[in-house]
């Protein structure tokens, strides 16, 4: 029997998208042939998991006349399509209920900012305080499949070979190869390259160069403009791997010993994939948005952000009971 299409749309942030992994397993593994929508770099991230991406366009009816063409897509595989619930929508935004609802999908989703009238099933969403973002996704799968099953401990994120080799190239043009032990911090947080940033941890420049001191080697992945200045110029005794996919990012990630952070898709990323990862979360709630995964110790600025010696102590205890052979793995 082939697999009921299903069109899903992703929400507009790694993090988000990572933690949503386990809900789209889910949903295939009971049947349904994904159809995603979502960012420009979705594609690669989902690389690994070999789920077809499309990208969103920006204008209303350009959305719209996308998902009416995935409709007709779908149609011709199962007549059956347009008369069974056949959209999942992951973002709470109105516009994402109002176009399924203009394309003629027949959409669930949470009921929020007063769309409910727009969804085939409108769900009560959770109180942010008390569900970690990646519950609340995979309950949305499970009332779409109207069963009840406990989440995942780890993602366990999917890598492409293609990607693990271009990560492995790149480490080695830095001759960080083989064995090599190198911590990967992401200091930055979405749109704020600078120091400092509610969000991010103030001592990143001291806990660098503590690194440097005593001879553990750190990368970062720095995005474009301000961010790639800013990481120039903060870190000077770190390697830069500027501009990276985000499929070669996370094989990037997998190779780390250890992956240190703030609050940002790329920790999320990090503990998707296996890495040991210590993750700096300040005004964040850790109960709601820190990393999923059995590798993850959260350190809360609680009432103050911990020291750079306390984290590199914390990072020496990963180090000493990680895999020094991550790149072997």
């Amino acid at each position: 029997m082939t697999d009921l299409p299903l069109i899903v749309r992703l929400r507009n942030f790694v993090g988000d998208v990572v933690l949503s992994v386990p809900a789209l397993r889910l949903l295939q593994r009971h049947g349904y042939d994904l159809r995603l929508i979502g960012k420009s770099w979705a594609a690669s991230l989902l690389s690994g998991e070999a789920w077809p991406v499309e990208v969103r366009p920006r204008r209303t009816w350009e959305r719209v006349a996308q998902l009416r063409r995935m409709r007709r897509e779908a149609t011709s595989i199962d007549p059956t399509f347009p008369r069974r619930p056949n959209a999942v929508l992951f973002p709470d935004a109105f516009s994402a209920a109002l176009d399924a609802r203009l394309a003629g999908l027949r959409a669930m989703g949470h009921r929020h900012e007063s769309r409910a009238w727009l969804l085939d099933r409108a769900l009560p969403k959770p109180p942010d305080s008390s569900t970690h973002a990646l519950q609340e996704y995979w309950r949305l799968a499970c009332q779409f499949l109207d069963i009840v099953e406990d989440p995942p401990a780890d993602i366990q994120l999917r890598l492409t070979s293609e990607s693990q080799t271009t990560a492995a190239r790149l480490l080695t043009g830095l001759n960080l190869r083989g064995t090599t032990p190198f911590v990967l911090i992401c200091p930055f947080t979405s749109g704020a390259p600078e120091l400092p940033s509610p969000r991010m941890w103030p001592h990143w420049r001291g806990f660098v160069r503590l690194l440097a001191r005593h001879g553990i080697p750190s990368v970062l992945c720095p995005g474009s403009g301000a961010e790639w200045e800013a990481a120039r110029q903060l870190f000077p005794t770190a390697y830069c791997l500027p501009h990276v996919p985000l499929g070669t990012y996370a094989a990037l990630l997998a190779r780390a010993s250890v992956a240190v952070g703030n609050d940002t898709g790329p920790m999320h990323l990090a503990a998707a994939v296996g890495t040991p990862t210590l993750s700096l979360l300040g005004p964040t709630p850790p109960q709601r948005w820190a990393p999923w995964g059995t590798q993850v110790e959260v350190l809360c600025a609680n009432p103050d952000w911990p020291s750079p010696e306390a984290v590199f102590e914390r990072l020496e205890a990963r180090l000493a009971g990680a895999a020094w052979l991550r790149a072997d793995a």
